[in-house]
This record gives C-alpha cells, sequence and structure tokens, in this order.
C-alpha cells in the first residue's frame, strides 16, 4: 500500500471515530499484517463494541482493552 492511500484512510478513520465523539490515542498503519491499528482515549463497554466496529469505514475487529482505551484492527 502507498503512504499516500495510508494517509488517506488513516483520515477517513479519524473523521468516522471524531463523529461518533471519540478520540484516538494511537492509530498507525502496520506493514507485516497490512492492517491498521487503532486505539481509543476511552474503554468502551460491551454493548457499544459491534456498533463502533460497524460504522468503521473499513471492516473492524475488537482486539481489547488497551492501557488507554478500546482497540480495534482495520482491515483495508
Amino acid at each position: 500500500m502507498q503512504y499516500e492511500d495510508i494517509w488517506q484512510i488513516q483520515d477517513e478513520i479519524t473523521s468516522v471515530v471524531n463523529s461518533l465523539g471519540f478520540s484516538l490515542w494511537d492509530l498507525h498503519y502496520d506493514r507485516l499484517s497490512f492492517s491498521f491499528h487503532l486505539e481509543l482515549t476511552t474503554h468502551l463497554p460491551d454493548d457499544a463494541l459491534s456498533s463502533f466496529c460497524f460504522q468503521m469505514p473499513l471492516p473492524a475487529d475488537y482486539e481489547g482493552e488497551g492501557t488507554y482505551g478500546s482497540v480495534f484492527t482495520l482491515y483495508p
């Protein structure tokens, strides 16, 4: 994936997260797994996880709780 594509997708992800009222702690592209790692600044309750994943611009999986918030992997 080209740098410009990564930047554009990260911008889309950031816009969706912000529109849902959340903030990002970490968002980066992992070249080895061809996926985006996202950590929020908030720990989401269990009943909000599937809704959050559904609203992402890419298929997303909940990975658990990180140091600062809920962690997700998004697949282009």
